[in-house]
């Protein structure tokens, strides 16, 4: 899939883009790789959509950082649309920026991050990673940059370029590690499903459950919240603010408490004193409009039915998942989280079900769950067996 970059090479060409035509170039000259890495600098401090500010590309021994202030980085959804594989790490924070700005994802991907976690590197960090696998130490002190600022420093140009120029050399490290433990198909689904993730824009109406507290409102405090914080999610996506901005979350629980009728009992609440007026009246508009709404229109979080009864089975099926990933050198959360095995021992659909977790641990906690195999402790509590009660199968160790 990659092909390896001799180190260091890549930095020796940066090119600096701000044009749609040399954007058409560097395009043109990457869709005839198998692979490129890519790379975003943002910011999503003060408005509510992220601000792209900068994408990083690299080729086999070349860099360009593409500057989306000065040109249409929708051209990009050509080469993202292309057969080649998009190496990134921690691709999840890239992927649904470049979709709102280039209307794209990658046809594939493969995250550095993610399979780092199938090869005993855990979660680690691009610079970790690029010290552990490839023997680069990356300069990391402009980490902070204001990417928004032009023109970029030179430093800060420099550190964006490292974060593309080592990716393939990187890949093709992981992959030889990979193949040696069987787990490139493993490490290629996990990148499939992270690239097909669900991160379309929030429900509206759903955005009162993301406030702390909220779970406990009922009846009309409840119909308050949901028409109030719609109203702000709304507000924040119109005016490109911070929801948080628009109307704190104080106020906001404030206001589902004791809903006001009137400006200055809107004013009285905390965090609400100094609402612009036209703000306020449109707060008390959302409050009206809550307090109208009949019950059955009140959305609450879906339930999870679930048994406390059996967090005691989570606890120790967690306990032998985490055994199970230890000894494999595989990432603990990557293997199964608390959220998966609760599911699976309440017979919901879980991740645990089907393909390399439930060949590497979800028929065994299943056959726990079941009676049909069970845990015993050998050498003195070292080490813990899994004995299967209908299979003649030895039991399996772990350290």
């Amino acid at each position: 899939m990659s092909q390896a970059t001799p180190r260091g090479s890549a930095l020796d060409e940066v090119r600096w883009v701000d044009t749609d035509a040399a954007l058409a170039e560097v395009v043109e000259r990457l869709r005839s790789e198998p692979a490129y890495a890519l790379d975003t600098e943002f910011l999503a401090e003060r408005t509510y959509w992220p601000r792209l500010c900068l994408v990083q590309l690299a080729g086999p021994d070349w860099v360009a950082l593409v500057d989306p202030l000065a040109c249409d980085v929708a051209a990009l959804a050509e080469l993202l649309g292309g057969p080649g594989t998009m190496i990134a790490h921690a691709a999840s924070a890239d992927l649904p920026i470049l979709e709102r700005a280039c209307g794209a994802r990658p046809s594939l991907l493969f995250d550095t991050q993610v399979a780092a976690g199938f090869v005993g590197l855990g979660t680690p960090s691009l610079g970790s990673l690029a010290q552990a696998v490839v023997g680069v130490r990356l300069d990391k002190s402009d980490q902070l940059a204001d990417w928004a600022h032009r023109p970029i420093a030179a430093s800060a140009r420099r550190y964006a370029a490292s974060d593309v120029a080592y990716l393939l050399e990187i890949t093709a490290a992981i992959e030889e590690r990979l193949d040696e433990a069987g787990r490139r198909a493993w490490a290629i689904a996990e990148c499939e499903a992270q690239r097909n993730a669900a991160f379309g824009d929030s429900d509206p109406e759903t955005a009162w459950w993301r406030i702390k507290g909220s779970r406990s409102l009922r009846g009309r405090q409840a119909a308050v919240a949901q028409a109030v914080a719609a109203w702000r999610e709304r507000r924040a996506r119109e005016v490109d603010r911070p929801a948080r901005f628009v109307l704190s979350e104080l106020a906001l629980l404030g206001i589902a408490a004791r809903p006001p009728a009137t400006v200055a009992e809107l004013a009285r609440i905390r965090g609400a004193e100094s609402l612009p007026a036209a703000v306020a009246r449109s707060v008390l508009e959302a409050v009206a409009l809550g307090d109208a709404a009949a019950p059955e229109s009140i959305r609450r979080p879906p339930r999870r039915d679930v048994d406390p009864a059996l967090d005691a089975a989570v606890g120790v099926l967690m306990a032998w998942a985490g055994q199970v990933a230890a000894a494999e050198g595989i990432e603990g959360r990557l293997l199964a989280t608390r959220d998966d095995v609760k599911e699976l021992v309440n017979g919901m659909p879980c991740r645990l079900d089907d393909g390399w977790r439930a060949e590497l641990l979800g028929r065994d906690l299943r056959a726990l769950q079941e009676g049909r195999a069970a845990l015993r402790l050998a050498d003195g509590g070292r080490h813990v067996l899994l004995d299967r009660a209908s299979e003649p199968t030895p039991p399996r160790p772990v350290s």
